[in-house]
């Protein structure tokens, strides 16, 4: 899982890379993290995000929902913030930490 910020004024755009490193693929993911206090998503891309602020799940779009083993998907969202720029600290895909680069 890689996760890369683009920010300015008071807003940010962040790109998260989700990869499956397990043996088996993976089908239906839902990503879960929680927003650092201040931002808000106000619209994404490849996954739906819900709520738009604080413990947020991304699910797949459908298109994208299987994952073979060493495949990827890159998923992002744009925000508004408050001043803290910072991306999540630790992620859960369906249920299970991810470890990130």
């Amino acid at each position: 899982m890689t996760d890369s910020i683009s920010a300015w004024n008071t807003g940010l755009t962040s790109s998260i890379t989700i990869t499956n490193t397990g043996p088996a693929a993976v089908d239906h993911w839902s990503l879960v993290f929680t927003l650092p206090d201040g931002q808000t998503i106000t619209g994404g891309w490849n996954a739906t995000f819900a709520p738009s602020a604080g413990r947020v799940t991304a699910t797949d779009a459908g298109y994208n929902a299987v994952l073979a083993p060493g495949a990827s998907t890159t998923i992002g969202f744009q925000a508004t913030h408050t001043g803290n720029t910072t991306g999540p600290a630790a992620f859960t895909l369906n249920g299970s930490a991810c470890t990130t680069a």
